[in-house]
């Protein structure tokens, strides 16, 4: 058993509640302390551009604490943001000015979401955090005749398809000629696009945001191609950047990310997990930097553990897996499609909107899709984790 006697995690998240479960799991019996820059207690962000953001749920549905973490003995600083980290004196500064002394140290601060310049006006929106759910949600209660919503990745889509169910009518900007089609690949983000038009969200493909105007409050939004659409609401989903910028200056290896091994070290007791890790694959070859729900309880949890097992920490390698729900189509991805060669249709058709795709890089399977197909996606999810020659999985 590690050594260790004051452990601090830093982000109070999904990723480091689980570090901090895994380490009183473990054995770990010394001061642990978690720190936040959220006035909340860690929560479950999915439900936020669903479930919460439709108002079906309130919040007190998606807190994560459990009554088995009465007995992790943590002390929380919440609504504490960390502002910088000596490696050398082992110290973590907060916002407050308070410096926590730490022997181990987990990195899981998560990322924040990029912004439009919209001049300060009211009914911009980011959503990533609880709050700014709940201000985005007040403003679709109060009825606005149209929202913009600018990226049509996962969070785009599924905030344009809620907003839909409110009955809100939606216009949806994307940069790329198709919806995820960097990801997903043409075919299929084709056949995502298609569902959006079919709710009756306008649907702007390979045009950008020039400008977001109005007075105090957004009043429209002028479009890369000249023209123009009035709003009340604006949505921006263009995705994220790791929170890294308490750690300049600090010596660690910052590169999209905070840089970590195959076990999750950063340094010695130091590692990372969530958003904010890109850490080294063993099975890919590669350094990856993941942002699934999934893959924050598994990265969190092995954290944890590799931090009490130092030089024996053994590498994380795990087949990432994420969903995704809009309108009544579930959508499940097993697996890395960057850099994939083929995408085939192997079950189902595209015609019918119920399939799974595989995706092939060189001869072997990388990645797997399903669209409300989660029986046999979760078959090829365990089937990826051994590794599955393209031949082998083709003519099955």
């Amino acid at each position: 058993m590690s050594d260790l006697s004051s452990v601090v995690v830093v982000g109070a998240s999904l990723a480091g509640l689980h570090a901090a479960r895994a380490l009183r799991h473990r054995g770990y019996d010394g001061s642990l302390t978690l720190v936040g820059a959220e006035d909340h207690r860690p929560y479950d962000r999915p439900p936020l551009s669903k479930q919460v953001l439709a108002g079906t749920w309130e919040p007190d549905r998606i807190g994560l604490g459990s009554s088995a973490d009465d007995d992790l003995d943590l002390t929380w600083r919440l609504g504490q943001a960390a502002t910088a980290l000596d490696v050398a004196g082992r110290t973590v500064r907060l916002a407050d000015g308070d410096e926590l002394a730490w022997d181990g140290l987990v990195l899981a601060t998560g990322a924040a979401p990029r912004r439009l310049d919209d001049g300060g006006r009211a009914g911009v929106h980011v959503l990533r955090s609880l709050d700014d759910c709940l201000a985005l949600r007040a403003d679709l209660e109060a009825g606005p005749g149209r929202v913009v919503v600018v990226g049509a990745g996962f969070i785009g889509a599924e905030v344009a398809a809620t907003c839909r169910g409110r009955g809100i009518d939606v216009t949806l900007v994307e940069p790329l000629p198709v919806p995820l089609g960097r990801v997903l690949g043409d075919d299929v983000g084709t056949v995502l696009g298609a569902v959006h038009r079919d709710e009756g969200v306008d649907l702007r493909l390979g045009v950008g945001v020039d400008a977001v105007e109005g007075g105090d409050r957004v009043e429209r939004v002028r479009l890369s191609d000249g023209s123009v659409v009035d709003c009340d609401v604006v949505v921006v989903g263009i995705g994220v950047t790791p929170c890294t910028g308490w750690l300049e200056g600090s010596g660690l290896a910052l590169d999209d990310g905070v840089v970590a091994d195959a076990a999750c070290r950063v340094a010695p007791g130091i590692v990372a997990a969530g958003d904010v890790c890109r850490w080294w694959h063993e099975g890919y070859g590669a350094s990856l930097r993941v942002e699934h729900w999934d893959h924050a309880i598994g990265q969190g949890t092995h954290a944890g553990e590799a931090l009490l097992a130092g030089d024996g920490a053994e590498a994380f390698a795990p087949v990432p897996w994420f969903w995704s729900d809009q309108y009544d189509r579930k959508i499940m991805l097993a697996g890395r499609t960057q850099g994939a060669d083929e995408v085939r249709i192997v079950d189902g058709s595209l015609e019918d909107r119920r399939f799974v795709a595989l995706y092939r890089r060189g001869d072997q399977v990388v990645a797997a899709l399903g669209l409300n197909r989660p029986g046999p996606l979760a078959r090829w999810r365990l089937r990826l984790a051994d590794g599955v020659a393209w031949a082998d999985a083709v003519d099955a």
